[in-house]
């Protein structure tokens, strides 16, 4: 016997429905997470030389770099909290946006389209884990 459409929770419609889906989606949050955390912000953080030229070209310089390390990595970390996943791909997304946005006005398009093949997945994570947004808030509320 089915359960009627009323009792079903905000959790049961937005989570992916089988078993596979669920655990592509959690490949995808790990897989991204590293990417972003590991590959991308660690180099920022521990200064790197090829960071360092593209902030100095930019002229962001090193409170840029750093700034963008440590976002990159702590919203790798929030990607792999249930609670924090959505807010994290969504955030990652906006900076997708510049990061395409930047490559195009400074560096004259070279890898643009990077940022806008990762912007794909994140959007996944954001829409299937949307429904742990309002239990972020309501959690910030008390």
């Amino acid at each position: 016997m089915t359960a009627p459409a009323a009792t079903i929770t905000p959790a049961a419609r937005t989570a992916p429905r089988g078993r596979g889906a669920r655990i592509a989606l959690r490949t995808v949050q790990v897989l991204l997470a590293l990417f972003f955390g590991v590959a991308s912000g660690v180099p920022k953080l521990i200064a790197h030389p090829t960071a360092v030229e593209s902030f100095d070209k930019l002229g962001w310089g090193a409170p840029g770099m750093y700034t963008i390390g440590a976002l990159e990595l702590l919203g790798g970390i929030a990607l792999l909290i249930p609670l924090l996943s959505s807010v994290a791909a969504t955030a990652f997304i906006g900076l997708m946006i510049g990061a395409f946005i930047v490559t195009l006005t400074s560096f004259g398009g070279e890898n643009a389209v990077t940022p806008l093949v990762v912007i794909l997945p994140l959007a996944w994570i954001a829409w299937a884990r949307r429904d742990e947004t309002p239990k972020l808030i309501a959690r910030l509320r008390r």
